[in-house]
């Protein structure tokens, strides 16, 4: 991992929904129509990039610390942070290695911007990782890293996170947030509920495809958003999009896929 802006292309920032548990390996009674949807565009994500990515780095909803936290394994193992699934879902394998260098950048970059971090050696990749790289990167020979959300789920905080880290674009390292813009378990599968997503997912287009100063102020108070606290009743899920919007910089955002899972409404973005 260089440790400099290099003459790399800058890369774009996605923010990719991940699903729900083992979705695309395992028959769990999806229509197979959004099985398909949500798959065929993980397996595009990195195929619009114009140059290689050296390096992930994923900011995925299933993993909260006290401050910024980052893996630093060589071989991170697979975390299966799901329960109740067939037993095929407990052999998934993505055996991408670790990168201990960018995981020292991200924390060197986060310092600098002010935040204290931290380091886990033994932290493996959760579903929110492995499951959609499965299909983006199946042959898993790119470097990954792992990075926390920050306990109390601060909208500002994490897009100030995520412009610390937008230098990682010219560097080579593809900056993945990995979330769903509704994550609310009742409701999935609740007939009432694809109007309140489909309806809050509509305002989460129009923030994230604004530009940079109202994309930032609209993602800072997306609790003022309809139906916010019903598409999520915790914003985990959430907080991945801002962080991928602060790497973004003035770099609009784009509606990379829209469609339907689990009787919900959800999208991902592209910025740059």
């Amino acid at each position: 991992m260089p440790t400099h802006p290099s003459s790399t292309s800058r890369l774009p920032v996605v923010f990719i929904p991940h699903g729900g548990g083992p979705w695309p390996f395992v028959e769990m009674g999806l229509p197979k129509a959004e099985v398909q949807s949500l798959a065929t565009y993980l397996r595009q994500v990195g195929q619009r990039l114009t140059t290689p990515p050296k390096a992930l780095l994923v900011i995925s909803a299933h993993w909260e610390e006290p401050v910024p936290t980052v893996m630093t394994s060589e071989a991170p193992p697979i975390l299966y942070d799901y329960q109740g699934f067939p037993p095929e879902s407990y052999r998934i394998t993505w055996p991408a290695p670790g990168s201990p260098s960018l995981a020292a950048r991200v924390r060197e970059l986060l310092s600098t911007a002010g935040f204290a971090t931290a380091e886990d050696p033994a932290r493996g990749y959760d579903h929110g990782t492995f499951i959609p790289l499965k299909l983006t990167y199946p042959e898993a020979d790119i470097p990954c890293v792992q990075l926390s959300l920050k306990q109390g789920l601060d909208p500002a905080e994490h897009l100030a996170m995520g412009r610390a880290l937008a230098p990682l674009r010219d560097e080579g390292v593809f900056i993945i947030g990995s979330g769903l813009t509704f994550h609310n378990l009742r409701a999935f599968g609740d007939p009432r509920a694809y109007e309140v997503s489909a309806k809050f997912d509509a305002w989460v287009q129009d923030a994230a495809t604004a530009p940079a100063s109202l994309r930032d102020e609209m993602l800072t108070q997306w609790t003022q958003a309809p139906f916010a606290r019903l598409a999520h009743p915790r914003e985990e899920h959430l907080l991945p999009l801002m962080v991928a919007a602060g790497a973004a910089g003035e770099d609009r955002g784009t509606t990379a896929w829209a469609g339907a899972m689990m009787g919900t409404r959800i999208s991902g973005y592209q910025f740059g």
